[in-house]
C-alpha cells in the first residue's frame, strides 16, 4: 500500500504540472452514464450511498453519516491548482502526518468543494477534502491545518464525466448538470440550499489516480438539503 501511496504521489505531481489551466480532454473522452461504478471503488473504499432518483445524464443520491478529513479554505484562481495544494497536505497526513502519526489508507473520491470568485481574474475559494475510511472514523486522528467534516444526510444531484478535469472543463460540467435538472423539484431544493449558505456553490469529485489514462471517472456534485417525502420529477 506504502508503495502505491508513493507512485501515486509522484504521478499526481507530474499530472499537474503537465495539465493546462485551461482544461484537457483526452480524443476518447465522452461523458460517461450517471450510474458508471468508479472502477477504483473496487479497489479501495469508497462511501456508500443510496440512489434517489436517476434522471437524464444525472442522478440524486443520498449519502448517509461520512466523515471527511478537510483543509482550510484555498484562494486560488485555480481548482487544479488550489486541489494540488490541498492534496498535498492530506497525502501527508494519511501518511502519518497527524497528531497520532498514524498512517491511514488510501480512499476515493477526493472531492473540492468550490465557491466561485465574482470576477474572471479573483480568487475563488476551495475546500479539499478525504473520506475517511470507516475503521478511522469514531476517532481521525487531529492534524494542524485540517478539520474534520461529519455528515448526517446529505443529498447530492451528480453528474460524471471522463478524463482529466481542467479549470474550463469542471464548469461546462456544472453548468450541464444545472441544465439537466432545471424544472425539477432538485434544483428548487438546490437553489434553496445555496440562498440559506448550506452548501458551496459545487464539488468535483476524483476517483482515479493521475497515471490512469483509462475508465477514468469524475463527478460534477451539487448539495443540498431535502425534505424526506418530496418527489422529483
Amino acid at each position: 500500500m506504502a508503495a502505491v501511496a508513493i507512485i501515486f504521489k509522484l504521478s499526481f505531481f507530474v499530472t499537474l504540472f503537465s495539465v493546462s489551466l485551461l482544461g484537457v480532454s483526452s480524443e476518447t473522452e465522452k461523458h460517461q452514464n450517471a450510474r458508471t461504478i468508479p472502477p477504483t471503488c473496487n479497489r479501495i473504499e469508497c462511501p456508500g450511498y443510496d440512489v434517489i432518483h436517476v434522471g437524464d445524464a444525472y442522478e440524486i443520491r443520498r449519502y448517509n453519516s461520512t466523515v471527511w478529513m478537510s483543509t482550510s479554505l484555498i484562494q486560488d484562481i485555480s481548482l487544479v491548482e488550489a486541489t494540488r495544494t490541498g492534496f498535498l497536505s492530506l497525502f501527508d497526513y494519511i501518511q502519518g502526518k497527524n497528531n497520532y502519526k498514524q498512517k491511514i489508507e488510501m480512499t476515493a473520491p477526493v472531492i473540492t468543494e468550490v465557491s466561485p470568485s465574482d470576477g474572471p481574474f479573483c480568487e475563488s475559494s476551495f475546500v479539499v477534502s478525504f473520506y475517511v475510511p470507516k475503521e478511522n472514523q469514531a476517532n481521525p486522528p487531529p492534524a494542524k491545518g485540517l478539520h474534520v467534516q461529519r455528515w448526517k444526510a446529505v443529498y447530492v444531484a451528480v453528474r460524471q464525466f471522463s478524463g482529466f478535469v481542467g479549470d474550463y472543463k469542471v464548469g461546462e460540467e456544472a453548468a450541464a448538470l444545472e441544465a439537466s435538472i432545471a424544472g425539477t423539484d432538485w434544483a428548487a431544493a438546490i437553489k434553496k440550499s445555496h440562498r440559506a449558505g448550506h452548501a458551496s456553490a459545487y464539488t468535483v469529485a476524483q476517483y482515479n489516480a493521475p497515471f490512469e489514462y483509462d475508465d477514468r471517472v469524475n463527478e460534477i456534485w451539487f448539495s443540498f438539503d431535502f425534505e424526506e417525502g418530496r418527489h422529483a420529477m
